[in-house]
């Protein structure tokens, strides 16, 4: 009787219709892992913020023409300006607002640099090893055994000696930032690559004759894109923090662009340091915050996409 019971379930056609549940993708369980940690959605929706607050915020005040205002001088904070004005009357929270966009700015455009650089890089090194491998973990080598900073101020030191326009000294310290950070990247690229270039995915790949470019981008980068959108995290608050140090020692953006650190070197005397609070303490909040909030969301990235990590 038990014999006939399970050959009618299994010959009955509905059960045959019943499908499978389907397991969520990588990004669905990513995102659900990372809905689960609260310092990591702080972080996104500090920098959510902080985007909207620099990009969104100028457009409703009334100050973003920047003129000085020699009778309004380091005034504190009142019901027309918030925060304050500047050494010469602007007000602080326009000039914080615009500020962020510099340095938000660079961080991302510097990240993007370094990815192209860094991922192509190491995504050439890993696939075809050898004399190629080489060179270019020989370079990545030379640069990572040299300071990053003092290498910085130097270069900044050559614009300034230079005499470089303003305008344009905002985009070589985007350029330089990327050239330094692109070989930690590659390293990162290039042991990905190694593993991947072995599993049967591209096996399957060579014996259908695919061109080599189109087995690096289309098949071996794509599968690193967990581990790339981590290091972007990072990335970015590292441009922010190197862009504020190098603007603070005078030798970043040019000194009428407006920046966090900028902002933070005009106030760079013990009387404004002690009586004027509202010159430093704004721009700095914005950075540590800014950095952190970044940093945050980067480790909470980790472990969300790591498929190992299930704490």
């Amino acid at each position: 009787m038990a014999l006939e019971t399970t050959r009618s379930v299994s010959n009955d056609p509905a059960a045959s219709r019943v499908k499978p549940a389907k397991s969520p993708s990588l990004w669905k369980h990513s995102w659900r892992r990372l809905r689960k940690n609260k310092l990591a959605m702080f972080g996104l929706v500090f920098i959510i913020f902080m985007f909207i607050f620099c990009f969104i915020g100028p457009l409703f005040s009334p100050y973003t023409n920047g003129n000085t205002d020699i009778l309004n001088m380091k005034k504190a904070p009142s019901a027309s300006h918030w925060l304050g004005t500047d050494l010469v009357g602007r007000d602080v929270l326009t000039r914080l607002m615009q500020a962020g966009q510099i340095s938000l700015t660079i961080g991302i455009v510097s990240m993007i640099l370094t990815v192209i650089i860094g991922g192509g890089l190491g995504v050439i090194s890993g696939y075809y090893r050898g004399f190629v491998d080489l060179v270019i973990m020989r370079l990545a080598d030379i640069l990572m055994s040299i300071p990053s900073l003092p290498l910085l101020i130097i270069m900044g030191a050559i614009m300034t000696e230079w005499k470089v326009p303003p305008e344009y000294r905002i985009y070589i310290v985007m350029i330089m930032l990327s050239i330094l950070g692109w070989p930690s990247l590659a390293r990162l690229v290039r042991g990905q690559i190694l593993s991947l270039r072995e599993r049967e995915f591209m096996q399957a790949a060579e014996s259908l004759g695919l061109r080599d470019y189109r087995k690096m981008f289309y098949h071996l980068l794509p599968n690193t894109l967990p581990m790339l959108i981590v290091v972007c995290t990072l990335t970015v608050g590292g441009a922010i923090l190197s862009e504020s140090a190098l603007s603070y020692l005078g030798v970043g953006v040019g000194p009428t662009t407006p920046s966090w650190g900028k902002m933070i070197d005009l106030a760079n005397n013990l009387m404004d340091f002690q009586k004027r609070p509202w010159l430093w303490i704004p721009p700095g909040l914005a950075v540590f915050l800014t950095v952190i909030s970044i940093n945050l969301l980067g480790d909470g990235l980790r472990d969300a996409l790591d498929p190992q990590g299930n704490r």
